[in-house]
C-alpha cells in the first residue's frame, strides 16, 4: 500500500459511510497480572450506539496514522511458517460469525505468549467491507460513480490500553452535599492505540493477502517481536534505519566531510528519482543507483567498486535496496537541523546550498545567502563587509 492508498481508506472511517461497512467488532480484555483473556465479547457494530461507533471509528482512523516506515510499515509474511498468521487471518476474513471469533482468539493467545504486559489492555477486532468506486470514463459520464465498486473485505485491530480512571470530587444538588466519586472501573484510552495492524493490504485496487500493514504506537519504533512473533512479518527497517545506512554508505565511499553544495546535489537528485516514479511504487535504489547519485551530484572520486564494497560493509549485503523516501529529507520543508550553541536553524534540502561554513582568522562561521534584508525583533540587519584573513593578505 502506497500513502494515498491508505489515506483513500483512512477516510472513509465516518459513521453511517455506505463505502465503509463494519459488520462486527470484537473486544478481548486481558489482565496484566496473569496475562490471561479476562473476557471477551462480540456483537455487530451496528448495534453499538452512534457515540459508541464514533469512539471506535476515531480510534481506527488513528490506528491508520501516521507515515510509511516510520509509524505504518507494510510487512511482508515469512514463509515455512507454523500456526502463521496469514493464515488465521485469511480464515477469519473469509469465515462466519463463530470462525471470525475463533480465529481472533488465536491471534491474542499468540500475542499472549512469552509476553508480560505492564498494563491491562483491549484488543479490538473489527471486520468489513471498503467499497471504492471505478474511475467514471467518459462513455459512462451518465452513470453513477457509485455503480462500479471495487470490494475489499478487510480486519483492523486495534490494541489499547487501560488507565486508572481520575479521582474526582463532586457536588450533589439533591443531598446538598460534596462526595467523593468512587469509581473502580478501567478507562479505556482510545485515543493512543499502541499498535494495531491492517489485513489484507491493498495494491492496485486488489486485495494482497501476502502483506499487512502494521502500526506501531510511536515513529520509528517498532515492536519487532511483534512483528516476527505475532504477525509472522519479514524483518523490516524503519526510514531512520534506512536513512543511517545511507548515511554511513556515503561516508565510506567520499569521507565524513562533505559540502553543502555536494549534499544538496545528492538531495536534488533523490528527489529527482522520486519525482519521476511519482504515480509508481516508492522507488528503491541499490549500490548501482547510489553510485549514479553520487556521480551526478559531482563527487567524481565515487566508483562502482567503492559502492559496491561500502554495501556490503555497512550492511553485509551489496544487494541491499534504500528507499528513496527513507533517505530524503522533506525536501519542501525545513526538515534539515543545524544546531549549534549559538543557534539552531532549520532549513529544506533545496536551500541547503546557500548554507556555507567559512573561516576567518582563526574562527568558524556559518554564512546564510540571502535575498532579503534580515528583521531581527522589528530591527533590519545593517549589512557588513564581510573580509576574510586571505583578502587582507593580498591588500598588505
Amino acid at each position: 500500500m502506497n500513502k494515498k492508498d491508505i489515506a483513500n481508506f483512512r477516510k472513509q472511517f465516518k459513521v453511517g459511510n455506505d463505502l465503509l461497512k463494519v459488520s462486527e467488532i470484537f473486544n478481548v480484555y486481558i489482565m496484566k497480572e496473569s496475562s490471561d483473556i479476562y473476557h471477551h465479547q462480540s456483537q455487530p457494530f451496528e448495534m453499538l450506539d452512534e457515540d459508541q461507533q464514533e469512539l471506535f471509528i476515531n480510534n481506527f482512523k488513528k490506528v491508520l496514522t501516521g507515515q510509511l516506515d516510520e509509524k505504518l510499515f507494510e510487512l511482508k509474511f515469512q514463509s515455512d511458517v507454523e500456526n502463521t498468521s496469514q493464515l488465521i487471518l485469511h480464515k477469519g476474513l473469509l469465515g462466519n460469525s463463530e470462525d471470525w471469533k475463533e480465529q481472533m482468539i488465536r491471534i491474542v493467545e499468540k500475542m499472549l505468549k512469552d509476553k508480560q504486559y505492564e498494563m491491562d489492555i483491549v484488543v479490538t477486532f473489527i471486520r468489513g467491507e471498503y467499497l471504492k468506486p471505478m474511475k467514471r470514463r467518459k462513455e459512462e459520464a451518465e452513470e453513477s460513480e457509485r455503480d462500479a465498486v471495487y470490494s475489499h473485505s478487510f480486519i483492523l485491530c486495534s490494541i489499547n490500553k487501560t488507565q486508572d480512571p481520575k479521582k474526582e470530587l463532586l457536588f450533589d444538588y439533591v443531598e446538598k452535599e460534596f462526595r467523593y466519586n468512587v469509581v473502580v472501573d478501567p478507562i479505556i484510552n482510545l485515543n493512543t492505540p499502541i499498535a494495531g495492524f491492517l489485513f489484507p493490504c491493498f495494491t492496485d485496487n486488489a486485495a494482497d493477502v501476502n502483506h499487512i500493514l502494521y502500526s506501531s504506537g510511536k515513529a520509528h519504533e517498532p515492536d519487532y517481536p511483534f512483528i516476527e512473533e505475532v504477525l509472522n512479518g519479514e524483518e523490516m527497517m524503519t526510514a531512520k534505519e534506512d536513512k543511517a545506512v545511507f548515511e554511513e554508505i556515503v561516508k565510506s565511499v567520499v569521507g565524513d566531510q562533505l559540502n553543502t553544495s555536494k549534499l544538496a546535489n545528492v538531495y536534488d537528485e533523490i528527489n529527482r528519482v522520486m519525482e519521476e516514479n511519482e504515480e509508481e511504487e516508492t522507488p528503491k535504489l541499490d549500490y548501482k543507483d547510489v553510485e549514479k547519485v553520487l556521480k551526478m551530484s559531482g563527487l567524481e572520486e565515487t566508483t562502482p567498486e567503492k559502492v559496491e564494497m561500502a554495501f556490503k560493509d555497512v550492511m553485509d549485503d551489496e544487494k541491499y535496496e534504500l528507499k528513496a523516501s527513507s533517505i530524503l529529507p522533506k525536501y519542501h520543508s525545513k526538515s534539515i537541523k543545524i544546531n549549534t550553541k549559538v543557534a539552531n536553524i532549520a532549513i529544506s534540502p533545496q536551500d541547503l546550498r546557500y548554507v556555507r561554513q567559512v573561516h576567518s582568522q582563526g574562527k568558524r562561521f556559518i554564512m546564510i545567502e540571502v535575498e532579503e534584508d534580515t528583521v531581527i525583533e522589528g530591527f533590519t540587519m545593517l549589512p557588513e563587509a564581510y573580509i576574510s584573513k586571505e583578502s587582507k593578505l593580498n591588500e598588505k
